[in-house]
């Protein structure tokens, strides 16, 4: 029996000091991601009467999840670096969610949990994001924002944020229309405007390139450098075709991607995002969300993304 009591004393304790955590606590850039903070617990024993949540920089038009018995507030602010969404300049963008109890009998009990949701799109830069959290009670308050001065373990902190880890890769699966392998894209330095994106693409039925996208630049073109004369030229492709079953290599001296524009430099280890823009002969579109990683060589062999209808 006391064997019995220690564990159930054990168990409470470690839920009444619970974190707010992630429920999905990774997630890939670019993505749209939806965002559930687990609550579990209150303030010292008081119900939970609101919840505000910090956005952070860079995610794109986050909405809140409908809650019974709560209403979702949304704070908007001037955005430092406006961006463009479906054609649309957006110069503003949520930077707050706030959900509160209608009223008492609708307050979350300290001996229960609860989870409130959001969607967002996430940026393109990989790495931890940490989310801030004013959890508001009947009495009292926590405030999780603490941040660990370096790393992401959160050992030691008595109210820390939310922590997500934004990746920049996901795993080709084997049914996937297209697969690329080995992208990567030489690194720059400040005030260099171009830059070339290589990779290996296998189709498993025919299909063209058409184009190609990436947030880090202002353009993206597909290019071809060949001899002409004992003069290597480069022009521009409006498409590449890629035949069912064979291999496609976008080389240095070869057919590559090049980035125009570059809206900051590129250092090396860095993950960039890139959409490849795909038709089939019956002119139906796809794309495939892509990272390429800047090296200063080819890297070696890996999956780069799949292909998602639209």
């Amino acid at each position: 029996m006391k064997c019995y009591l220690l564990i159930a004393f054990l168990v409470f304790a470690n839920a009444s000091h619970a974190h707010i955590v992630l429920t999905d606590p990774q997630a890939h850039t670019g993505s749209y991601y939806k965002a559930s903070l687990r609550v579990g617990h209150g303030c010292n024993g008081s119900p939970t009467t609101a919840l505000t949540v910090q956005i952070p920089s860079g995610f794109e038009g986050a909405k809140p999840q409908p809650k019974s018995g709560w209403t979702a507030e949304v704070k908007k602010a001037k955005l430092d670096k406006p961006y463009n969404s479906h054609g649309k300049r957006i110069d503003e963008d949520v930077v707050e969610l706030r959900w509160f109890a209608l009223s008492k009998d609708n307050a979350l009990p300290d001996e229960q949990f609860d989870e409130f949701s959001f969607m967002a799109k996430l940026p393109d830069q990989t790495g931890p994001v940490w989310i801030k959290v004013m959890q508001s009670c009947e009495k009292g308050q926590n405030d999780w924002s603490q941040i660990p001065a370096k790393g992401v373990s959160t050992q030691g902190l008595q109210s820390p944020a939310a922590l997500l880890m934004i990746k920049g890769e996901s795993i080709a699966p084997s049914n996937a229309i297209i697969q690329v392998i080995d992208a990567w894209v030489r690194p720059t330095v400040k005030g260099q405007q171009t830059t070339g994106v290589y990779l290996k693409i296998t189709a498993r039925e025919s299909i063209r390139l058409v184009g190609v996208r990436s947030s880090f630049s202002n353009a993206a073109e597909i290019h071809e450098m060949k001899m002409n004369k004992d003069v290597m030229t480069m022009s521009a492709l409006e498409s590449l075709e890629l035949p069912a079953g064979e291999t496609i290599e976008l080389k240095p001296g070869g057919m590559h991607i090049m980035l125009t524009g570059l809206k900051s430099a590129i250092q090396k280890n860095t993950q960039v995002p890139l959409i490849l823009l795909l038709k089939d002969s019956k002119g139906v579109q796809s794309q495939i969300s892509v990272s390429a990683e800047s090296l200063s060589g080819a890297p070696v062999q890996k999956n780069s993304g799949a292909v998602h209808q639209h």
